[in-house]
């Protein structure tokens, strides 16, 4: 890898990692508040660092992504379910990092099948958010089963249907938003920057 390559990841990096940090601890930027639930937007720069610079950086921006939700869920919470559930890096930080291999892994092993860029990039981006949605929602099921019911004003017996509700509805919206959005600053990152899809980590 030459220098203007080497030079061109590092800024990259550090604009994607300094981007997940605000987008973590400001609402609107990162998530939108419903309540006692967000709508998140945030995975998508996480996929976008999985697909150009590959799956170790992708991990790398989810665990910085982990780690500023624990922050903001002590500091500043926005929902009542940041202060009970948030704070536990199992559900935080585990399914952010979990983006970033599933996103990154997919990619290179379609783009490496089919070298399509845009087919690769959009499959990433939809298994990438239906990651963090399911692992995230079935985490605080299975921990704070009984917590979490309250929350929602449900009976532990019914709380997988309001779950799964919330993978159907917030789950559809972040992974059709990741889709159509991942793709378009995927191939300006890689025109702009005349780095290589083949050339990642």
């Amino acid at each position: 890898m030459n220098t203007k390559n080497k030079t061109y990841r590092l800024t990259i990096r550090a604009i994607l990692t300094a981007l997940i940090m605000l987008q973590a601890m400001v609402p609107f930027l990162g998530f939108i508040p419903l309540g006692i639930t967000d709508l998140t937007i945030i995975h998508i720069t996480v996929i976008i660092a999985a697909v150009v610079l590959g799956t170790k950086d992708g991990m790398f921006i989810g665990l910085v992504w982990g780690i500023f939700t624990v922050i903001r869920a002590f500091t500043s919470p926005t929902n009542p379910l940041d202060t009970l559930v948030f704070t536990n890096p199992i559900v935080s930080v585990l399914p952010r990092v979990m983006v970033g291999l599933v996103a990154g892994a997919l990619f290179t092993w379609l783009y490496k099948k089919y070298h399509k860029l845009t087919l690769a990039t959009i499959i990433a981006a939809v298994f990438g958010s239906l990651t963090n949605t399911v692992l995230v929602l079935s985490l605080m099921g299975l921990l704070y089963t009984n917590s979490v019911a309250d929350a929602y004003g449900v009976n532990p017996s019914g709380l997988i249907k309001v779950l799964g509700t919330l993978i159907f509805t917030n789950g559809v919206a972040e992974m059709i938003g990741a889709a159509i959005i991942t793709p378009l600053i995927v191939r300006a990152l890689f025109a702009a920057t005349h780095l290589s899809p083949d050339n990642r980590n």
